[in-house]
């Protein structure tokens, strides 16, 4: 499918939200980091999909999913525990897994998507686990991992946690299992602490955006390729790659003084940029197509 526009679109009725959670993704977006809650973000970029998505309702699910473990104590167990329980819930029991078929269905990507067909990719996949897991009484967080996103379970005082893919059925990876895994995108890197410390809210969905934001230009749907690239930047405003990104396609979409805006931002940002050139004649171009236009 090209795009999004041959997708059903959710009719459940919005709910209103509680004054906790955010309304809009901006203003999610302007939280501290450390009090952005991911999946409400992930349900708000899938609300640019379905417009009359209840994020409420999204966020419910999990409570059912974790229901069967809540009873279980899992907190007093050992990680390893703790982890092969989650695993069981959510791969086996509830038969969440990998979409190896079509890993680049933008559908992957979207929360509800994800949680109807139970099929998804490892960054999704990892938030699905680790809310569980919080539900549970679980200390479960999503690793960034280069190439592959990952899930660490340590409860507290832990010193070695355990790390999950999500992708393949929550199998637990060790450290030379991470080594090789590593090696598929970096082959010259040796594993290191920082590949393996839990992901920050805004980084998480920052890679979310980024997926979803690749598949969307290569299917050439440009316009929801932008409106990622939006995400993005509420998320991380002075991000010089995402505002040239965004720059060059709002330039190619026709939207001139958005295009200008970003541009002259990036260089406002990095003036000693390698193409800093390149971007000025492009400034000037879309400066003498506002002209005409005007």
């Amino acid at each position: 499918m090209d795009s999004m526009s041959t997708f059903p679109l959710l009719s459940a009725p919005v709910a209103e939200a509680r004054p906790s959670r955010p309304l809009t993704f901006e203003q999610l977006a302007a939280l501290p980091d450390e009090v952005i809650d991911v999946a409400t973000g992930a349900a708000l970029v899938a609300r640019d999909a379905y417009a009359m998505l209840d994020v409420n309702r999204v966020m419910a699910r999990f409570e059912e999913m974790a229901a069967p473990l809540v009873s279980l104590g899992l907190g007093a167990f050992s990680a390893e525990d703790q982890a092969d329980a989650v695993s069981r819930a959510v791969f086996e029991q509830l038969g969440f897994r990998g979409n190896d078929q079509d890993y680049y269905d933008p559908r992957n990507s979207l929360l509800p998507d994800v949680l109807d067909r139970k099929l998804g990719i490892p960054i999704t996949l990892a938030l699905v686990y680790c809310e569980v897991a919080k539900r549970a009484g679980v200390r479960a967080r999503g690793v960034s991992f280069p190439g592959h996103f990952l899930v660490r379970v340590d409860p507290a005082g832990v010193d070695s946690p355990i790390f999950v893919d999500p992708f393949f059925g929550g199998r637990r990876l060790d450290r030379r299992a991470l080594q090789r895994l590593l090696e598929r995108s970096a082959p010259d890197q040796k594993l290191a602490d920082e590949h393996l410390a839990p992901a920050a809210p805004r980084t998480t969905l920052v890679r979310m955006l980024i997926n979803l934001k690749w598949i969307y230009a290569t299917r050439g749907d440009f316009a929801r390729a932008l409106l990622a690239l939006d995400r993005i930047i509420s998320l991380t405003p002075d991000s010089a790659p995402a505002l040239r990104e965004r720059g060059l396609l709002a330039a190619r979409l026709g939207a001139v003084e958005a295009a200008r805006a970003d541009l002259t931002r990036l260089l406002e940002l990095v003036p000693q940029l390698p193409d800093a050139t390149t971007i000025r004649q492009r400034l000037e171009e879309l400066r003498a197509k506002a002209s005409v236009l005007n």
